[in-house]
């Protein structure tokens, strides 16, 4: 019996030894170019006012918010309760963090509108400075921007909210 289950499998447990011609090789990637000296000195683990190149500057990626965006957000967040801007929607979150959030405004039967970030890159960039807070999803609750996933599950939403 042995003899056959040999002969169903005839190179288990053996090794195929292959030239190297005929292995894999691994793609060559092309070096990208050296990066502009105003950025070589700046290193990401350190502040950079530690750095002499770098004292007195900053470095900051900002995206413009336009005054009618601000005005758009304005009137969003003003004129509801409780505004969450997701990735997705209430009904399809597209990240675990905004499920999270949803989840959390649902179990507390809170009444709240969603914009979805994905829809509307402009939208998302600009509510990054808007909000001084880079990543999603963002709650916002009268008007003032409460936080993101991590603020919304470490505190408690205030009782009134829940109305």
């Amino acid at each position: 019996m042995a003899a056959s289950a040999t002969a169903a499998r005839p190179l288990a447990g053996a090794s195929v030894h292959l030239p190297l011609s005929a292995r894999r090789q691994p793609a060559r990637v092309a070096l990208l170019p050296r990066a502009p000296a105003a950025i070589q000195g700046l290193s990401l683990g350190r502040p950079a006012q530690a750095q002499p190149s770098a004292r007195g500057r900053s470095v900051r990626c900002l995206a413009a918010l336009s005054p009618e965006m601000r005005a758009t957000l304005d009137k969003v967040v003003g004129s509801n309760k409780v505004v969450l801007f997701m990735k997705g929607t209430k009904d399809f979150p597209q990240c675990g963090f905004s499920h999270t959030v949803v989840q959390i405004l649902r179990s507390l039967d809170v009444p709240f509108e969603t914009l979805d970030v994905l829809a509307n890159e402009a939208l998302r960039q600009g509510l990054k400075e808007y909000s001084s807070w880079p990543t999603f999803p963002q709650l916002y609750i009268d008007g003032e921007f409460f936080g993101g996933c991590d603020i919304t599950v470490g505190s408690a939403i205030p009782a009134v909210y829940c109305d």
